[in-house]
């Protein structure tokens, strides 16, 4: 081959090995991009599609400060309506939640309740007290929920074997109450199941106001409001309230 050929043909070859550079150097250069787009890994060929993002939850009802489960907590049904303040101290504001399918009107229930709290023989006797029942949606201090048996033993976490299914109890700002003790009293009490009703009430709402448990005072006495008159009665009188009509404070020996 003459030596001008030759020459010829050496830079042809030249020029076609820099455009296979070139092109094969771009290639590279967009697949570096894709794959760091990617984050470093390109998923299989048979790989499932990527899951879109999870949509934002919806907002919960906002929880009551103080008063444990808000009013739309799941399986209770809270009470509607509202009421005045009853005693001379800074209204506690509370609310009833009941547990769906109980059969309990959280509204009656909470007429009921107020009823109670507003009793001259109950805790407003001290003017350092006073309650109100709060209105949908407004925050508040405590809540009573009337549970049934099963769902207070897990709320008040009983382990206790005589008591599973039996007692009450109150958890941080919750007052719990056993709708078999609401409906049907207790065989230690002697009086109505309404009279029983009272003594639930006005023992947790005792302990909500920082009141420990208490003793039997002595045979034939009233039975303090603050003692577990469930667990029996040791010579007292069965009695639900912690005021005497006359005003006198109905104690005992304290506890731990």
């Amino acid at each position: 081959m003459p030596a001008g050929q030759y020459h010829s043909a050496r830079r042809a070859e030249r020029r076609r090995r820099l455009r296979r550079t070139v092109l094969c150097s771009t290639g590279l250069l967009v697949f570096a991009v894709v794959v760091w787009q990617r984050g470093g890994e390109d998923p299989p060929a048979d790989a499932a599609p990527p899951a879109p993002p999870p949509a934002a939850a919806a907002p919960s009802p906002a929880a009551s400060p103080a008063g444990g489960a808000s009013p739309g907590a799941p399986g209770f049904a809270a009470s509607t309506t509202a009421g005045r303040a009853r005693g001379q101290g800074p209204a506690l504001t509370w609310r009833v939640e009941v547990e769906r399918g109980s059969g309990v009107d959280p509204d009656g229930a909470a007429r009921d309740i107020e009823a109670i709290l507003g009793d001259r023989r109950g805790w407003i006797r001290d003017p350092a007290n006073g309650f109100r029942l709060a209105g949908p949606g407004e925050p508040v201090d405590f809540t009573v929920k009337i549970a049934t048996p099963a769902t207070t033993d897990r709320l008040c976490e009983v382990v206790t074997p005589e008591l599973v299914g039996e007692t009450n109890c109150r958890v941080g700002h919750t007052v719990v109450v056993n709708l078999k003790r609401w409906q049907e009293g207790s065989p230690q009490f002697r009086g109505p199941v309404r009279e029983y009703r009272a003594l639930i009430v006005n023992h947790e709402v005792g302990h909500e106001l920082g009141h420990a448990h208490e003793g039997c005072p002595g045979p034939g006495r009233p039975a303090p409001a603050m003692m577990q008159q469930i667990k029996g009665l040791h010579g007292c009188t069965a009695n639900a309230w912690p005021y005497a009509a006359d005003g006198t404070y109905l104690s005992g020996p304290p506890l731990p």
